[in-house]
């Protein structure tokens, strides 16, 4: 029997538009975690942040000359 996949989700956290979440193992996007990813079918052991709206609150700042 073949050991189950694992893996957890990657919360892209946005400023101007809804959070998305998305599977460290196949990489499909959803609008909510799941204990399975509907996708690849791992079982999620949680989530982790990405800080990726640090990038996008720069360019806005950058935008207005703060």
């Amino acid at each position: 029997m073949p050991a189950k996949k694992t893996a957890y989700w990657i919360k892209n956290t946005h400023l101007l538009r809804q959070d998305e979440f998305v599977c460290s193992f196949c990489k499909s996007k959803a609008a909510k975690p799941s204990a399975i990813c509907p996708h690849c079918g791992s079982n999620m052991k949680g989530t982790k942040s990405d800080t990726g709206w640090v990038d996008e609150m720069e360019a806005i700042d950058a935008f207005f000359d703060d």
